[in-house]
């Protein structure tokens, strides 16, 4: 018989599985990005891989996501990689589904590891169950602080999505606000001496 990490915790805390049941986790993963591989308990096996007999083995790409709702699974994945790449927190809510077809909301939460030289290494974290309290269509994802070179460039990109968007609008004063708005966000990234 095969005893979870929550469980043996829970035999030496007999509430503790209680409190764990409350919250709803459900799982633990381990993100091992040198090998791109993941690790999953019963709990998360059977949700994100779809099969809690993949518990315990090292998994890849498509067998590591199966359970993930297709049209979640390009956005939560990108995320996850661009999480890593930056450090810190995770923070995610997207679908999955299970075998007999029901879909459930879980909410996966963790943090990210780099080795001595700033290179990605390693993130684990917990799957929590949050279907019950989940308005539908809604999800977010908190983002690890950007630095100032970052948020300027996302916020160069957005600008350039909004400017071709204010083009297809029959009003000029929508260019005009998105280009002052580039020309904010260039005056802000110049060199301290170079602004006049």
């Amino acid at each position: 018989m095969r005893v979870t990490a929550s469980e043996g915790r829970a035999g030496a805390f007999p509430d503790l599985r209680r409190v764990l049941d409350a919250s709803g986790i459900v799982g633990t993963w381990d993100w091992y990005v040198t090998r791109r591989t993941v690790l999953y308990d019963e709990g998360s096996a059977s949700l994100l891989a779809g099969d809690p007999g993949l518990a315990g083995r090292e998994l890849q790409g498509s067998e590591a996501t199966a359970g993930i709702h297709p049209d979640d699974l390009d956005w939560v994945m990108a995320e996850m990689r661009r999480a890593v790449e930056a450090g810190g927190l995770i923070l995610a809510e997207y679908r999955v589904r299970r075998p007999d077809g029901s879909v459930r909301w879980v909410l996966s939460r963790g943090r990210a590891y780099r080795d001595a030289e700033g290179r990605p290494l390693r993130a684990h974290g917990l799957l929590i169950d949050i279907t019950e309290g989940r308005d539908e269509g809604q999800r977010y994802v908190t983002h690890a602080a950007l630095s100032p070179a970052a948020a300027a460039d996302r916020l160069m990109d957005l600008c350039i999505e909004l400017r071709a968007l204010a083009e297809a609008m029959p009003s000029s004063t929508l260019s005009l606000l998105v280009d002052l708005m580039l020309l904010e966000i260039g005056g802000a990234t110049a060199e301290p001496g170079a602004r006049h």
